[in-house]
């Protein structure tokens, strides 16, 4: 798995938004194609990225002390430019898996765009596609372990002490 690449575990096409994009046309987004994140682009260029968390501490804080009619009025008043992270951490397809592992650990996030030369958004790679990296990478070496034979001739038991 260390010399696996982004390019091989990333997520791609990636849906990508316009930071004119309202808060409820996201959240309706990200149903539809079950994503947690957003990036936020603009001529081409990655200006930003939104997360489920984002949009739902976005909606509960126009919510507060506001009916229904004045919360959906003012959730389509509000847009991504808003409400966006706007240093995002990015990582390329040519890098290496354990490179975007220690990138997302060390600062807390959950995804990275992946940008191609040309500065686009190509991809992203998220703790959903690392699991389903690790889990193709276990069952293979499940496998092979399993061809090869318990190590200690009693079925794969432990010794007891």
């Amino acid at each position: 798995m260390e010399k696996t690449r982004v390019r091989d575990a990333m997520s791609a096409p990636v849906v990508c938004v316009p930071p004119d994009c309202t808060v409820p046309a996201a959240v309706t987004l990200m149903r539809q194609h079950r994503l947690r994140h957003l990036p936020v682009v603009q001529d081409g260029q990655l200006i930003g990225i939104v997360s489920r968390g984002d949009l739902r501490e976005a909606s509960s804080k126009e919510a507060i002390n506001a009916d229904n009619y004045e919360i959906n009025f003012m959730l389509n008043r509000l847009k991504l430019a808003d409400i966006m992270t706007r240093k995002v951490l990015t990582i390329t397809p040519e890098a290496f898996i354990v490179d975007a592992v220690e990138l997302m650990v060390e600062n807390q996030v959950a995804g990275l765009p992946v940008i191609g030369k040309d500065g686009a958004v190509i991809g992203i790679i998220t703790e959903s596609d690392l699991m389903r990296l690790l889990l193709v990478k276990l069952k293979k070496n499940g496998a092979a372990v399993a061809q090869q034979g318990p190590a200690n001739g009693d079925g794969g038991a432990s010794p007891e002490a």
